[in-house]
């Protein structure tokens, strides 16, 4: 069984179970939630992604400028590449990627270059291979390999001119971190995330400290969650993603927050966190204040519910794109408008 099969069937079966959980969970959950009535925010349809229906592709963002490839179609890895100019609204197919076809992979941009690795292929094999694309030659590079173990599910980030690949899976759960410098082209381990092991997880980065949130371990949806600071090279939990405190900020939490394989983005001083798994394809999103670690629920997403799709911010503007539910793979892209009201007319 290749490893995107076996991924789809592990899923399913924790939908299952996490679903049944959840349901026990919520009808006996002592704090009160809100309905949806009163939720704000509107997702609006925007240009339609030019290549193929896939999920679990890679994406990274050079000087306002989105850059979308690999994934899978449902039978074939990929490595097409396109870049999505939202000025004029416009995609463009660039160079190949040049490594073996994957998904499940991550992707950064660093010192004004793309650098995708890691991944799972068609035979089953976990990669660690690192390429470097240069925007302004349209070419890719092999560059030094990922010196953690091969593996997929990872989280990557990049701060400063450094880039970062963090968890996954590679046979075994993983919370390790590594930093990539492009200009010795080189690795280095730093501390490991101080929580739970985990795969499918979510990275966003914000005042250059890069948050890691939800994923799963061992059949479990996580709570816990994580900033990293490369100043102080150290990690700090914030809040739990669930209403297990005696104080009233996480009372509408309940366990709404938890999934893995989610998508998320950054536009002020607010993350966006969006579908992924959750006892099924979800589709709930959810506002996290960074400065004062809460979360709030905005208006479900829009489009069909869904997992492995990407979720990238320009402009100070919020997209998902791609992403599957049970055997659909899509190609629309998503604008939040987290203020707006909801407007059915608008997709």
């Amino acid at each position: 069984m290749n490893a995107k099969k076996r991924r789809m069937t592990i899923n399913q079966s924790l939908r299952l179970i996490t679903g049944f959980i959840l349901l026990i969970f919520l009808s006996s959950c002592s704090k009160n939630s809100d309905t949806t009535d009163d939720l704000t925010g509107d997702w609006k349809r925007s240009a339609e992604f030019d290549g193929s229906a896939r999920t679990e592709a890679v994406t990274f963002t050079i000087d306002d400028k989105v850059y979308i490839g690999g994934g899978y179609d449902g039978v074939n890895r990929l490595n097409d590449f396109w870049v999505f100019d939202q000025a004029i609204g416009a995609w463009q197919k660039i160079a190949d990627f040049p490594g073996v076809a994957r998904n499940s992979a991550v992707a950064f941009s660093a010192d004004g270059k793309g650098y995708v690795g890691t991944g799972v292929d068609d035979d089953d094999n976990k990669l660690k291979d690192i390429w470097e694309y240069d925007p302004g030659k349209n070419t890719w590079t092999r560059k030094a390999d990922f010196e953690g173990t091969a593996r997929y599910g990872a989280v990557a980030f990049s701060i400063g001119d450094k880039g970062y690949i963090a968890t996954g899976y590679d046979g075994s759960y993983l919370k390790d971190l590594w930093e990539y410098d492009p200009l010795s082209d080189s690795w280095k381990q730093k501390p490991s995330l101080g929580g739970s092991k985990r795969s499918d997880a979510v990275a966003f980065v914000y005042n250059n400290k890069a948050y890691v949130v939800t994923g799963v371990n061992n059949g479990s949806y996580l709570n816990d969650f994580w900033v990293y600071d490369p100043a102080a090279n150290s990690w700090a939990e914030k809040r739990k993603i669930n209403s297990v405190s005696e104080d009233s900020y996480d009372d509408d939490y309940g366990s709404n927050i938890l999934r893995s394989n989610a998508m998320v983005f950054v536009m002020n001083n607010k993350a966006y966190l969006t579908c992924g798994v959750q006892g099924g394809a979800a589709g709930s999103t959810w506002e996290y204040d960074i400065d004062n670690d809460t979360w709030i629920q905005k208006t479900a997403f829009e489009g069909s519910a869904r997992e492995g799709g990407l979720g990238f911010s320009i402009n100070n503007r919020g997209f998902i794109v791609t992403g599957n539910n049970s055997s659909y793979r899509f190609d629309d892209l998503w604008e939040f408008l987290p203020d707006a009201t909801k407007d059915d007319n608008d997709n």
